[in-house]
């Protein structure tokens, strides 16, 4: 056999197994126990390996993937615990009495449960369930055998059923002369294979209304904890529908909504917290006390109850009235943290994914534990919803920007309730944007700019802009303020093509905003000005189709060469401009600030062909040109120096205040035109979307063909079965009708 050849070589080394084999295997006998001075040396290389990437000299051996927007916080376990291992059913004591569906009572008998112990019953309780499965099996096998058998059985179970629906359904006439009921004959109660009826419930809800029964609000939380419960594969070896029963929907909504309604009332009732009262010491102060070790159980049960309703419930209004009932009681989570940790969890949850009522309700929820929990909470809930937030904002669509909004403003309003702890959970953040933008300006890799350009990351500046913009009045935020500044005109700087108009406009729009809220001068009159030098399509190019600029951050390619491009890029110039103008139209220093923002337009102005764009531009060149008189001629009359800040501060706070100046007016027209444009463009493109829709739910595919009453699913290649014609002998397809 002759020699193989280079590529054979090569493809041998790669994939055969064999080489692969000798590989490992030679690589495992060359292995060395490292020496504690070589373990020692590693360690002082990895810390300075560690150093040095602090330091941003490693910046380009990173990866990407590690730098993530929602990596900047330790990761807290999504599991919650639950400190107790028990089936979740509260023991009813022998004593405990109230009303069967006959209007008479009935006693229980003790099923106090052992915490202690409650783990060993478990372990039980799954060898029980080993053998039940074997021996389940055993009969499934003897049924097949022995088809008399399985009759056996089946009349076997029915007489045992028959048996229980006398015992449920008993005579009327077993009770006492005192309304009691003897304890031998057939009651109603919350036992093993019983029925609550609805006659039971009443009564129920009579007792704990009237007479404030202990027992009987215990059985109606185990019924409650049922109705959480129904439908719900069991957990353990008792079956949830047998460990409580309820007949029928009825009986399931109105244990629901009557706890719902009064375990709060109840709760504070027994324990004399009077409903204002939303402090967490309340309920630390009553830990010791023998009410609280009374109603502790029961409390527990309602909430771990209510909590497991949330997690199984779909419809969106069930979910707002329990957030919204849950609500209130509130405190009483301070004796069960592992509780608290999973209503927050829960919260956020229908908060980022909810919609109208449902996502509000949830926000007030974690507003309210972050303000009653302030120390131990209010990072939790800060942490949470951030990620959340930024795992939401991925992808934007018309439709979904306006719940991005909400989640923006009602995490601002947050952050606001501890501004100094949110601030420097910014600063965390801000810095993960600055290090992702080092990165792609640095490396300028397609992974890195790819992560820059995206909604993810103009989410987060977004959300920090609107932060700062908020509190900077009230605290001091100037080293935020600055990285961010930082930031957004990197980002400007590092997508300047016209494909990323939308972006650069965005850039423009938080640049001032900063400016008018904090008060500091950010020059972004260039940024806008840039704008104009795009080289766009021909003058007379066609008008192309309708596009939101609102829903993305990059243009396609064909829409630059479109008319509505260009009128778009001198519209949004303008009106970019006229926000920074306006800002600064009262100020001392503005014919210095606008000389060459004009010098810029007046060349556009010239060397432009479009009429319709010269025209908007002189109108704006004009109004400046008249501001810029305006302020020189004020000006001119004061007695003060440049130095004299104070008094450089007053310059026209008068007129300002009124707001009569030309220039403003003017501004608040344009702001006005530009409102109502983008309105109409809104309303085009969800139109269009809309028909859209309704084409794509009316068109059949091609290769289907419905065919006769019932509808048959046909393939063309069955359809196309081919018969010989008795007359001319020719191939032709066969109709089916």
């Amino acid at each position: 056999m002759g020699k193989l050849g280079k590529k054979a070589r090569k493809f041998a080394k790669k994939n055969l197994q064999s080489v692969l084999k000798r590989k490992r295997k030679l690589k495992s006998m060359f292995k060395k126990k490292v020496s504690k001075r070589d373990e020692q040396d590693g360690a002082e290389n990895l810390e300075d390996d560690q150093i040095g990437k602090s330091n941003g000299r490693d910046l380009e051996g990173e990866n990407i993937e590690d730098v993530a927007l929602d990596a900047v916080f330790s990761d807290e376990s999504d599991v919650v615990e639950d400190d107790s291992e028990s089936d979740g059913y509260l023991s009813e004591d022998s004593g405990c009495a109230y009303l069967d569906e006959n209007g008479s009572e009935s006693n229980q008998d003790d099923m106090d449960v052992d915490n202690n112990g409650a783990s060993d019953l478990l372990l039980q309780n799954k060898e029980i369930l080993l053998q039940l499965t074997e021996k389940k099996k055993k009969l499934e096998r003897l049924q097949k055998k022995d088809p008399e058998f399985s009759k056996f059985l089946e009349s076997y179970e029915n007489g045992i059923e028959k048996l229980r629906d006398e015992e449920n359904y008993s005579d009327e006439d077993n009770t006492s002369d005192d309304g009691t009921q003897n304890p031998r004959k057939g009651t109603v109660n919350l036992r093993k294979d019983k029925l609550l009826t609805s006659s039971a419930l009443n009564s129920l809800c009579q007792l704990v209304r009237e007479q404030h029964s202990m027992s009987a609000l215990t059985s109606l939380l185990n019924g409650y904890r049922a109705a959480c419960h129904y439908g719900t594969k069991p957990s353990s070896l008792l079956d949830v529908d047998s460990c409580c029963g309820l007949q029928g929907s009825r009986i399931f909504s109105k244990i629901l909504i009557f706890m719902l309604e009064e375990a709060d009332n109840i709760f504070r009732g027994r324990l004399g917290i009077s409903c204002s009262s939303c402090k967490k010491e309340t309920i630390l102060e009553l830990n010791n006390t023998s009410k609280w070790k009374a109603m502790k159980p029961l409390i527990k049960s309602y909430l771990r109850s209510t909590l497991f309703l949330l997690n199984q419930v779909t419809d969106s209004e069930i979910l707002a009235f329990t957030l919204v009932r849950l609500r209130a009681s509130i405190i009483f989570f301070a004796a069960f943290r592992p509780l608290l940790r999973r209503l927050i969890k829960i919260a956020v949850h229908f908060w980022v994914t909810g919609e109208g009522t449902l996502a509000s309700h949830s926000f007030l929820v974690i507003k309210d534990v972050a303000s009653v929990f302030s120390s131990d909470c209010f990072d939790s809930c800060l942490i949470k919803t951030y990620k959340a937030f930024v795992c939401h904002c991925k992808f934007v669509d018309p439709v979904s920007s306006k719940h991005i909004l909400f989640l923006r403003n009602s995490f601002i309003e947050l952050c606001s309730q501890d501004v100094q702890n949110s601030s420097r959970k910014a600063m965390v953040c801000v810095e993960q944007l600055s290090k992702i933008l080092q990165m792609g300006l640095r490396t300028k890799k397609k992974e890195a700019v790819k992560r820059i350009c995206s909604w993810q990351y103009t989410n987060c500046i977004d959300l920090w802009v609107s932060f700062i913009s908020a509190n900077i009045q009230d605290y001091d935020l100037q080293p935020l303020l600055y990285m961010i500044i930082q930031i957004i005109n990197g980002v400007a700087v590092l997508f300047p093509a016209p494909r990323y108009l939308p972006l650069r406009l965005k850039c423009i729009h938080w640049l001032n905003n900063l400016s008018s809220a904090s008060g500091v001068f950010i020059p972004a009159a260039s940024f806008a000005l840039d704008i104009l030098e795009y080289k766009t399509g021909k003058d007379n190019g066609k008008p192309g189709k309708d596009f939101n600029f609102s829903s993305s951050v990059k243009l396609p390619k064909h829409w630059l060469k479109s008319r509505n491009f260009q009128e778009k890029c001198v519209s949004s110039v303008i009106e970019s401009l006229a926000m920074h103008f306006a800002q600064w139209s009262y100020h001392i220093t503005f014919p210095e600030l606008a000389t060459i923002p004009l010098i810029r337009l007046r060349k556009f102005h010239d060397t432009t062909t479009i009429e319709s764009f010269r025209r908007v531009v002189k109108r704006f060149i004009d109004q400046v040109e008249q501001n810029i008189e305006f302020v020189q001629r004020k000006r001119d009359e004061v007695a003060f120096s440049p130095k004299d800040h104070q008094s450089v501060e007053t310059f026209l706070q008068l007129e300002k205040s009124s707001a009569n100046a030309p220039f403003t007016q003017y501004y608040k027209s344009i702001m006005g035109k530009a409102t109502s444009r983008n309105l109409l463009m809104n309303q085009k493109i969800s139109s269009l979307l809309q028909k859209k829709s309704k084409r794509k739910k009316w068109k059949v595919p091609n290769n289907i063909v419905h065919v006769g009453a019932n509808d048959e699913e046909v393939s063309e290649d069955k359809k196309a079965n081919l018969s010989i014609d008795s007359g001319v002998g020719k191939m032709r397809k066969k109709r089916k009708t």
